[in-house]
C-alpha cells in the first residue's frame, strides 16, 4: 500500500463489519461512516478506510480541510469551495475516475466518501520496473486521458496528475485518484498569490507566468505529458525537485530528448508544448493515443536508437546507447517530489511564449492539424532509422526487403525467416530472476549473472547463434515477466516459469520445454517459539500464514489445499523469505519449488530449513510471445539440442547438485512436442 494519497485498499463490498466494532471507540461521521484506519496521508489530505454502517460495505473517506492550515476568516470560503468541487466530482461517473459515493459536511469540515480500490499506483510500478514498454505506456496514458476528459467536462481540474495518483488495477484498469479538490488543506501546497497546487516536476510553466489565470485543463494535460515521458524514458523530462529548478530547466531546455518513445513522441511533444494553447486537449490526446495503439507495426521500445531529428540543441546532451549496447532501465528513479515552499513558488516566473493563432479548443480543424503533425513526426522518426525494424509481438510483419523480418507465412522457408529474425535482432534479451540462489542470481557490483537458468539460457543462445557477449539479461519477477514479454522488453523469459496451458492462454505466451522438473516444498524457520514445523502437515494443522509470490502457480493452489495465506502476496519469493525471517511477521512458511527454496535455505542455514518435498512437479519452460512463431520454432529445435549430450547433466551438477545433495544428475526432462511440429 503506497503512501502517496492514493485510494488503495481492498474492494468495497458486503463482506461484513469488523468482528467487534465496539471494542475500541471510533469516530463515526454523521452516524454512518465509522473510521477504521488511515490508509493514505500526505500534503493533499488524509484518507481513511471506513465502514458504511447503512450499506454494510467498506469505503474510503477523505478529509478535505485542515483547520490548522488556514486563518479562521478564510475557513468559510474554503468550505464553500470544497463543497462545490466535491459536488462536481460526485457527478462524474467514469471507469477511469475514482467513484465518489457521498459528500458529508460537519461543523467546519468537508468529507468525501469514495469507493475503496485495490491496486498498485503507477509510481509503484515505475519504481519496480524502471520503464514501461510503449504499448503499455500508451494504454495507461489513454485511460488517463479518458478520465481527464470526463473530469474536465464536469468543470473539475485534477491539479495533481502524477504517477502516485494513478491506480493500475490487476485487470489493467487505470483509475485517477486523489483529486486536488482539497485546495486549502496543507499550507505548503497553497501559495498566497493564485493558489498553485501540485508537485513541482509535474507543474505546467504557465502556472508561474505573470497574470496567469491559474490552473486550466491544459495544466492537467501537461502533467499527463510528463507522466507519459517518465513511463517510457525512465526519468523525468525536466530536472529539479524545487519549483524554481524545474521551471528553470523547462525554460532552458524546452524540448527534452526522447530516446525510446517511438510513436508516442508526437503525443508527448504536443503535451509538453510550453504554450498551453498549442497543447491537445484530453479528447484529442485520447484520439492520438488510440492511433498509436492501433498501429500494427509498433516496434520494440528498447531497441530504438535516437533519431537525429529528435535531439535539439536546446535539449540536454543525452547520448543514446549504440545499437549493439543492451538497453537497461535507469537504475535509480527520480527522488520523490515534495511540495515546494511558498517562497519558491512565488519567486518562479517563466515568461510565456507568444501564442500562435489557433482555433478554439475542441475545433475539429485543430484536431485534424494535430493528426497531420503526429503523422509528420512519425515519418521523421521512421526516416531517422531508429524505428525501421520491427521486433514482432505487435502484429504480423512481412518482408519488404528493407531489413524487416518475416514472421513466417504458409510455405515460407523456415531458415530464411529465422535469418531475417536474427538480422533484425542483433542482441538477444532474456528475462531472468535476479534473486534465486542456484537458479539465477545477479551480482550488481560486477553486473554478472549465474545459476542453472542462466547457464541453460547461455547454452540456448549459443545454439540460436548468439555469443555470450550478445546476450543481455533483464531482471523480471513472477508478477511482471508476462508483461515484459508482451511489451517487447525481452525476447525470451527463463525464470523458473512453470509451464501450464492456463498461463499460455491468460498471458498470451507460448512455452518450450521443460528444461527442468522441480518438486514442491515449504521453507520454514528452524527455531520457532510457537510452532514445531517439521512437515507440510504441521504447517497446515497450525494454520500459520504461508507466503508465495503473486501470480505463481501456488497462489491459488495453497488455499484450495487448506493452507492459510496472507491477504497480500509479494512480487517475489525473496520478499517472502524476508517476511519469514522477520520475527514480527505473521509468515511462518514460504511455498515454492524445492530447488528454489533450497537456495535460500543454503544461504541462511542457521535460520531456515527446507521441509520434505510434497506431491507434484513444476516443469520449467522457456517463454516467448505467442505471436512470434519463428522464434518459437527455432527455440523448440535448439533447446532439444541443449537437452542432449552431457551439457545438461554437467550444468545440473555445477549449479544445483550443491543444493539438492544429489551425487548424480537426475534423468533429463523430456521436451514436450511444440505445436506445429
Amino acid at each position: 500500500m503506497h503512501n502517496d494519497d492514493g485510494i488503495n485498499g481492498v474492494d468495497g463490498g458486503a463482506d461484513g463489519h469488523p468482528e467487534d466494532p465496539l471494542s475500541t471507540p471510533r469516530t463515526v461521521i454523521e452516524g454512518r461512516y465509522e473510521l477504521l484506519e488511515p490508509i493514505g496521508s500526505g500534503g493533499m489530505g488524509e484518507v481513511w478506510k471506513a465502514y458504511d454502517r447503512r450499506l454494510r460495505r467498506f469505503v474510503a473517506v477523505k478529509r478535505l480541510l485542515d483547520r490548522r492550515a488556514m486563518p479562521p476568516d478564510t475557513q468559510r470560503a474554503a468550505i464553500h469551495r470544497a463543497r462545490r468541487e466535491a459536488e462536481a466530482l460526485a457527478k462524474i461517473e467514469h471507469q477511469n475516475v475514482v467513484t465518489v459515493h457521498d459528500q458529508i459536511e460537519t461543523a467546519d469540515q468537508v468529507w468525501i466518501v469514495m469507493k475503496l480500490l485495490e491496486g498498485r499506483s503507477l509510481a509503484d510500478l515505475l519504481t519496480r520496473d524502471g520503464v514501461l514498454g510503449v504499448p503499455r505506456a500508451a494504454a495507461i496514458g489513454l485511460q488517463m486521458a479518458q478520465g481527464l476528459r470526463a473530469v474536465h467536462e464536469a468543470s473539475v481540474l485534477h491539479r495533481d496528475v502524477k504517477p502516485g495518483n494513478v491506480l493500475v488495477r490487476d485487470g489493467g484498469q487505470v483509475v485517477l485518484v486523489d483529486f486536488g479538490i482539497a485546495t486549502f488543506e496543507g499550507a505548503d501546497r497553497v501559495t498566497r498569490y493564485g493558489g498553485i497546487i501540485g508537485t513541482p516536476p509535474y507543474l505546467a510553466p504557465e502556472l508561474f507566468a505573470p497574470g496567469t489565470p491559474g490552473p486550466t485543463p491544459a495544466s492537467d494535460l501537461w502533467a499527463l505529458g510528463v507522466t507519459l515521458y517518465e513511463m517510457v524514458e525512465g526519468r523525468l523530462p525536466f530536472a529539479g525537485s524545487e519549483v524554481w529548478e524545474v521551471q528553470a530547466d523547462i525554460q532552458q531546455h524546452p524540448d527534452p530528448v526522447l530516446r525510446y518513445a517511438g510513436p508516442l513522441a508526437p503525443v508527448i511533444r504536443g503535451l509538453l508544448a510550453t504554450d498551453p494553447h498549442r497543447r491537445p486537449d484530453a479528447a484529442a490526446t485520447e484520439e492520438m493515443l488510440r492511433e498509436v495503439l492501433a498501429d500494427p507495426g509498433m516496434p520494440h521500445p528498447a531497441r530504438a536508437a535516437t533519431p537525429a531529428s529528435a535531439a535539439t540543441p536546446a535539449g540536454p546532451v543525452t547520448q543514446a546507447p549504440p545499437p549493439t549496447a543492451p538497453h537497461t532501465p535507469s537504475a535509480s528513479r527520480p527522488t520523490p517530489a515534495v511540495a515546494a515552499p511558498e517562497s519558491a513558488v512565488s519567486s518562479a516566473a517563466v515568461p510565456p511564449e507568444s501564442p500562435a493563432p489557433t482555433a478554439p479548443r475542441g475545433d475539429r480543424g485543430r484536431f485534424r492539424a494535430w493528426r497531420v503533425t503526429a503523422a509528420a513526426v512519425c515519418v521523421v522518426l521512421l526516416a531517422g532509422g531508429g524505428w525501421v525494424i520491427s521486433r514482432g509481438g505487435f502484429g504480423e510483419q512481412k518482408d519488404d526487403s528493407s531489413g524487416q523480418r518475416e514472421v513466417g507465412s504458409a510455405g515460407s522457408d523456415t531458415e530464411k525467416a529465422w535469418e531475417h529474425w536474427k538480422t533484425a535482432t542483433k542482441r538477444l534479451t532474456i528475462g531472468a530472476k535476479e534473486d534465486q540462489p542456484g537458479l539465477s542470481l545477479h551480482n550488481e557490483k560486477t553486473d554478472t549473472w549465474s545459476g542453472f537458468d542462466v547457464d541453460i539460457a547461455y547454452s540456448l543462445a549459443r545454439e540460436l547463434g548468439y555469443g555470450r557477449g550478445q546476450v543481455d539479461f533483464y531482471p523480471v519477477t513472477t508478477a511482471n515477466r508476462a508483461s515484459k514479454l508482451k511489451n517487447g522488453e525481452v525476447d525470451l523469459v527463463i525464470a523458473s516459469y512453470s509451464m501450464t496451458s492456463e498461463r499460455e492462454k491468460r498471458d498470451g505466451i507460448r512455452f518450450v520445454g521443460p528444461y527442468y522438473n522441480a518438486g514442491t516444498s515449504l521453507l520454514v524457520r528452524k527455531k520457532s517459539a510457537r510452532y514445531e514445523l517439521d512437515s507440510a502437515a504441521d504447517v497446515k494443522k497450525n494454520h500459520v500464514d504461508v507466503c508465495t509470490a503473486r501470480d505463481s502457480t501456488y497462489a491459488d493452489r495453497l488455499e484450495k489445499e487448506g493452507y492459510a495465506t496472507g491477504k497480500w502476496q509479494p512480487d517475489s519469493y525473496k520478499e517472502c523469505v524476508e517476511r519469514l525471517l522477520d520475527k514480527s511477521s505473521s509468515v511462518y512458511a514460504v511455498a515454492s519449488d524445492d530447488v528454489l527454496l533450497a537456495g535460500y535455505a543454503e544461504n541462511d542455514p542457521a535460520e531456515l530449513k527446507l521441509l520434505p518435498s510434497g506431491v507434484g512437479t513444476e516443469p520449467y519452460g522457456v517463454a516467448m510471445r505467442k505471436d512470434d512463431p519463428v522464434l518459437h520454432a527455432k527455440v523448440c529445435s535448439e533447446l532439444r539440442k541443449v537437452l542432449t549430450g552431457d551439457e545438461w547433466s554437467d550444468t545440473y551438477m555445477k549449479d544445483l547438485s550443491p543444493l539438492t545433495g544429489r551425487k548424480t544428475a537426475p534423468s533429463r526432462p523430456e521436451l514436450r512436442p511444440c505445436s506445429g511440429e
